[in-house]
């Protein structure tokens, strides 16, 4: 089934405005020049009416059906970018040295803005389509923030709706699933403290790197020994820090990590048993050890309903064979969850291509799927706002 008309036509417009973006990326919250483009083109639409400022630097742009009175449905796209150096190569990459759209919000940016543009011209349905433009993904949580603004209420938001791009998936497939969908992204610090000294005298100190390394091991249990092996749970230590010189035995040790789950029990489990298993070893050597745990972003869980919805529309744009309605959960986590946790709704992937990988310096959007994501968004819109 093809894309529509007119988003075929749109897409040299919209490909600009996303090349403009990714030549000037922001980070978190501090989007200001990019909110204000995303302001500017809702008012050259004609958008009814547009909000700025919510979660801190978020718009919102409404636009009211000509069929009648009805719903307010929300659409969703990210606008910050990573603090990571571009090597890309393209002619419009990053002109900011340390920043760059390693994620393709530009392209969700873009895409969004160019169904807004359709939207507005046709207005071909009943109640209002809420396009949401959120600042801070990358860690901000400014989903949370635009929520905890209000926004669901404000604008009576019924269902709430996100999309993104998934490098290695082709270009015009998509794909969801029921339930969840992204995984919660915790974060913890075990800082241990023991008794230093002379390297050549380890019995008269508690070694604090060698209770690390228990703890290291020990920690890779809670995936392989004490969550059920269907009950998906990542535990990864990223940092071990102590010491500084060859010949001391330190005083203390810092390590830090990630927890990933995709069942909020199994979230509870991993942060008990890291404080468990910490304690207790640290414990057995003498020393005593702090443990700081995190509760970032929630699991992103998908609405059965509101799920099928988003599978029909990109059914209706791509066909069905080309829709994967029972993609593999990921193990990566999207701020997302919390729209989803206000809101019923659903979180689906559209295919990117054959690109360099999310988060890689050499990434970039495929300008080739700026089509089939504004296709996407009008079919929802019109679907589940039909007279």
């Amino acid at each position: 089934m093809p894309i529509l008309n007119r988003a075929a036509e749109l897409q040299n417009e919209v490909t600009e405005w996303r090349r403009h973006l990714h030549m000037n990326p922001e980070l978190l919250f501090a989007v200001e020049n990019t909110a204000a483009f995303v302001e500017r083109k809702l008012k050259e639409f004609g958008v009814d009416e547009i909000v700025t400022g919510l979660g801190r630097t978020g718009v919102v742009g409404i636009i009211r059906g000509n069929l009648g009175t009805g719903r307010t449905i929300g659409l969703r796209a990210d606008m910050d970018a990573l603090p990571i150096t571009e090597t890309s190569g393209k002619p419009w990459a990053s002109t900011t040295a340390g920043k760059m759209h390693a994620c393709g919000h530009d392209g969700h940016t873009a895409m969004l803005l160019g169904a807004a543009k359709y939207l507005a011209e046709t207005r071909n349905f009943a109640g209002s389509v809420a396009v949401i433009f959120q600042p801070a993904e990358e860690g901000g949580g400014g989903g949370n923030e635009m929520v905890k603004d209000g926004m669901m209420e404000r604008f009576a938001i019924e269902e709430v709706y996100g999309m993104h791009n998934m490098p290695g998936m082709p270009v015009g497939h998509f794909g969801s699933r029921i339930g969840p969908i992204m995984a919660s992204t915790d974060e913890f610090t075990i800082t241990i403290n023991g008794r230093g000294g002379h390297a050549a005298q380890p019995h008269k100190t508690i070694d604090p790197i060698v209770i690390g390394a228990q703890i290291v091991n020990a920690l890779q249990t809670i995936a392989s020994r004490t969550v059920d092996p269907l009950g998906s749970v990542v535990v990864s230590v990223t940092k071990f820090n102590a010491g500084f010189a060859h010949n001391v035995i330190p005083e203390q040790a810092v390590l830090a990590g990630t927890v990933r789950t995709l069942m909020p029990e199994v979230r509870d489990t991993g942060e008990a048993r890291i404080r468990q298993i910490a304690e207790s070893i640290a414990g057995a050597y003498g020393a005593t050890v702090n443990v700081w745990y995190g509760r970032n972003y929630p699991v992103t869980v998908n609405h059965a309903d509101e799920t099928g919805h988003a599978l029909a529309a990109a059914a209706t744009v791509a066909g069905a064979t080309q829709v994967n309605a029972s993609l593999d959960p990921m193990m990566g986590g999207e701020d997302f969850s919390y729209m989803l946790l206000a809101r019923p709704g659903a979180f689906i992937f559209m295919g990117n291509g054959d690109t360099a990988g999310l988060h890689h310096p050499a990434y970039d959007f495929n300008d080739e799927a700026i089509p089939h994501g504004i296709s996407y968004w009008v079919k929802l819109a019109e679907t589940r706002l039909a007279a």
